[in-house]
């Protein structure tokens, strides 16, 4: 059985609602987490991956819309 929530239910629970966001933020928190910043839920895993999922789906890291007009 999957350690993690499932995708359907971390886009529920997620203003983005969005996979690619989702996706990013993870690799995002889980690079984070690799440079030292201390994980923000207990969780058994050592993986940063899986840490950064468990921490967006208990809403602990928040993805947020990119701002219109993207990067110029």
């Amino acid at each position: 059985m999957l350690n993690q929530p499932s995708l359907q239910t971390m886009l529920e629970r997620n203003p983005a609602r969005s996979r690619y966001i989702l996706v990013t933020a993870a690799a995002r928190r889980a690079r984070q987490l690799l440079e030292g910043s201390p994980p923000l839920v207990a969780i058994d895993s050592t993986k940063p991956v899986t840490i950064a999922l468990r921490e967006i789906a208990e809403g602990r890291v928040i993805c947020e819309f990119p701002a219109k007009g993207g990067v110029k």
